[in-house]
């Protein structure tokens, strides 16, 4: 490693460079790799049930951080029924230009099974350095929502030292024949990918790069890289460098800049379709397309549709997380699912709500059908929060307009729930560190 950085300081030697990028590469998936060994020792050494010791090994704890490789995995290796998920939201993100350009909002809800509600927001410094002597890693701070068990957020929602905020929804592969780029061999996982780039990128485009490397083709989703370095509050002629979007699928990745198209329209929306044509066409989408209407296009579907509707009603942070936490599906026509019985459906939403369907009706899929599914919190940050690695956050499937979620009056009432509260009714609070 010495070696590599004395011929750097000439400055000539492009394979010298890629060699040290892949040594600090490799370096951050170690130190990552042993962070989760120190969970684990420091699991097994202090926690008691009282039942007594519960001991976690080691693949156990890879497995919670493989959560999202796992879905795809299955899949390659025909251990699931898909057809039970067909079609599942996985997360909205929107990232919205306020009038002026006088602040610029990052936020996100995931969604996902009702039991895993149980949330840590996490707050890391990792005074790790490129190499002895060198300056500490670009993302030595992070701030982001978690699980417990896990080193990452997985949601995923991160504000980073660097001055990035990264984020991103599900997209998902529906093209059977892509799974065979998935291999055992030259990839790595996901989550380490993910884990890394965040720890070492400057800016979008190096984030990028970093992500891109040994490419897994599992859990395969597009990312938002905001670079607030580059964002000036009032500012409106921003051309470059302040949004990246990236979008994987098995085999292939394709990245650009959206700076234009963010200052043009004045937000970007994620919501489980590949923007990009290339991916839609690859992945499947376009079959399903052809197939179901317009609940799978880019432009047309419900998610998309509201989007575009209410994005002009945002104009402070209050007006975000209103919209963030949207669901009026019994009455907004863009909820309406024609094939379905009844019309009216909780998933067509910004933030879903599937246990509300009721469980006689009749779907085209799955992912319409009742669910212990949802949106199940919502994170925001601006310019002046995330300076402080301060965020907005909620916890709970959204109850603006539609009942609370409550475990003991749910159809899911005996699924295992350990720790919840009964009732998920809870307010906003902003997350400050001391």
């Amino acid at each position: 490693m010495f070696w590599v950085m004395g011929i750097l300081t000439d400055g000539r030697h492009l394979f010298e460079a890629s060699l040290l990028e892949d040594v600090l590469d490799t370096m951050e998936v170690h130190l990552a790799l042993l962070q989760l060994q120190g969970l684990e020792d420091g699991y097994n050494k202090h926690i008691l049930f009282p039942t007594g010791k519960l001991n976690i090994q080691p693949f156990g704890l890879i497995l919670f951080q493989m959560f999202g490789d796992l879905e795809d995995l299955e899949n390659v290796l025909n251990k699931s029924d898909s057809s039970k998920m067909f079609g599942s939201g996985s997360c909205s993100a929107l990232i919205k230009l306020l009038p002026g350009n006088k602040e610029l909002l990052v936020s996100h809800d995931t969604w996902s099974n009702y039991q895993t509600m149980l949330r840590i927001i996490k707050k890391y410094k990792l005074s790790f350095k490129s190499f002895p002597g060198g300056d500490l890693i670009p993302g030595e701070v992070q701030a982001f929502s978690s699980y417990p068990g896990m080193i990452f957020s997985g949601d995923d929602f991160y504000i980073l030292s660097s001055g990035l905020v990264t984020l991103e929804t599900t997209i998902g592969n529906n093209n059977a024949q892509l799974w065979s780029f998935v291999k055992p061999v030259g990839s790595v996982m996901e989550w380490l990918r993910n884990i890394v780039a965040n720890r070492l990128a400057r800016n979008g485009a190096e984030w990028a790069a970093i992500f891109r490397k040994f490419n897994s083709s599992t859990y395969n989703n597009q990312w938002m890289i905001v670079d607030y370095n580059f964002f000036t509050p009032s500012q409106l002629n921003i051309s470059k460098n302040l949004l990246t979007i990236l979008e994987q699928i098995p085999g292939q990745i394709v990245v650009a800049d959206k700076t234009d198209e963010l200052m043009k329209r004045g937000y970007w929306a994620g919501y489980n379709i590949p923007y990009f044509k290339e991916i839609f066409n690859a992945s499947g989408q376009l079959d399903l397309f052809k197939k179901y209407g317009d609940w799978f296009s880019y432009d047309k579907s419900p998610r998309a549709l509201m989007f575009c509707r209410n994005q002009t009603m945002v104009t402070d942070m209050d007006s975000i997380i209103k919209l963030m936490r949207y669901n009026n599906f019994m009455y907004d026509p863009l909820s309406v699912c024609q094939q379905c019985t009844p019309k009216p459906n909780g998933e067509n939403a910004i933030s879903a709500r599937s246990d509300l369907n009721p469980a006689n009706g009749s779907y085209p899929f799955s992912a319409l059908a009742l669910r212990a599914h949802g949106g199940t919190d919502m994170k925001v940050t601006s310019f002046e929060l995330h300076k402080a690695y301060q965020m907005i956050a909620v916890s709970s499937p959204t109850w603006d307009q539609v009942p609370a979620f409550q475990w003991s009056k749910s159809p899911f009432r005996n699924l295992v729930h350990l720790g919840h509260p009964d009732l998920w009714k809870f307010l906003p609070v902003r997350v400050e560190w001391k």
